[in-house]
């Protein structure tokens, strides 16, 4: 099935659509000891939320967000106090740590020093070319890869003046003027970020990147906003590009908690395929045919079965209509009505449950599920 987006025949030097699943080829970069590109898995990022000066409650937030799944941690490095936390956190970190650089290069470079894995430079606002110069000197010796991270917010002034407003041309034509200086430097260990809040723009941006050079990709809409907001935006943008086999790297932003963000993320990589899913519960959206009270059981399985690690795929379906042929095809099902449910395992009825019993009888078939290929 060719995937498309509406209207993009019209745009110039479009991309042709990718087939779904096939991912786009390109070079592969380390951070620290997770691969970016090359084939690599798409790795989940996030960024922590209170001051980096805290070295404490800034490893707490990496910790808590890598149990839930995060890859790879972004830090803000913004001011003296900042740059000194940072081999702290590098050392106590679970996870690979950037440093996240805006205006000042010099705190990129003491966070080289610390031990970061990667640096995030914003071309927009880093300053000079002799600055940036000495950035990749730096990195090249600790031999760390830098993330380009354009903004169509903070563009510089003389491409935004020369294209009138930000443009998937101007993001891309920011990009590569400083892939272009670390090439003469020669320096290529290099992911690009082309953001914006603009989802369309966004993802025009990408395509523009994806298809003229082979360098990996890191995916996100920026200040994509509040929870509800945040999440369809970037499921929007993100999923579409990964759903075109673009993008390496991704990272939600949300106005909430990092954890939250490394949970919108992975499930975007899990409704495309592109992660493997720990507990999956799937249930009907309801309407007046419902038989059960759905809402109280979905709520109560997402309690109890929070954390739990196993690839399962559970659904409970709250009528007659669907009910059967959905359970019958998860892991785990329930086909229910009129107060009781018919409980399925890998498609077989294995036994009626009351209502009230509909839960525990959940629990109890996960404890018990062995995942394909376990013994």
């Amino acid at each position: 099935m060719e995937i498309e987006a509406v209207n993009e025949s019209d745009r110039p030097g479009a991309a042709p659509p990718a087939r779904s699943g096939r991912r786009r080829n390109t070079r592969r970069v380390m951070v620290g000891g997770i691969p970016v590109g090359g084939g690599a898995p798409i790795s989940v990022q996030t960024m922590t939320k209170c001051k980096t000066a805290d070295a404490d409650a800034t490893v707490a937030q990496i910790t808590a967000a890598a149990d839930a799944g995060c890859d790879i941690v972004r830090v803000t490095v913004n001011d003296k106090e900042a740059a000194e936390a940072m081999a702290e956190i590098v050392r106590r970190s679970p996870i690979p740590v950037v440093a996240d650089i805006h205006f000042n290069h010099v705190f990129a470079l003491k966070a080289i020093a610390a031990g970061v894995a990667k640096v995030r430079i914003n071309p927009g606002n880093i300053g000079s070319r002799e600055r940036i110069h000495e950035v990749l000197g730096a990195a090249k010796r600790r031999q760390i890869p830098i993330r380009i991270g354009v903004n169509s917010g903070s563009l510089e002034e003389d491409i935004l003046a020369k294209h009138g407003y930000p443009t998937a041309e101007a993001l891309y034509e920011s990009a590569m003027r400083h892939v272009n200086i670390c090439d003469e430097f020669g320096f290529d260990d290099v992911i690009i970020s082309v953001k914006s809040t603009d989802v369309r723009l966004m993802v025009d941006a990408y395509r523009l990147v994806a298809e003229r050079t082979d360098i990996p990709l890191h995916l996100g809409v920026t200040e994509a906003g509040p929870t509800r907001v945040g999440t369809i935006k970037s499921a929007v943008g993100i999923g579409a590009l990964l759903a075109e086999g673009i993008g390496d790297t991704i990272r939600v932003s949300l106005t909430d908690d990092p954890v939250k963000e490394v949970e919108v993320g992975k499930e975007i990589l899990r409704s495309l395929g592109l992660a493997s899913r720990n507990v999956e519960l799937i249930a009907c959206p309801t309407c007046g045919r419902l038989e059960v009270d759905l809402f109280a059981i979905m709520a109560e399985l997402e309690r109890r079965l929070a954390g739990i690690k196993k690839p399962v795929k559970i659904a409970v379906l709250g009528c007659v209509v669907n009910g059967p042929g959905e359970a019958s095809e998860a892991d785990i099902g329930i086909a229910a009505g009129k107060g009781v449910g018919i409980l399925y395992r890998k498609g077989e009825v294995v036994r009626r449950v009351k209502e009230s019993e509909i839960v525990d009888a959940i629990v109890e078939e996960v404890a018990r599920f062995v995942p394909a290929g376990d013994s």
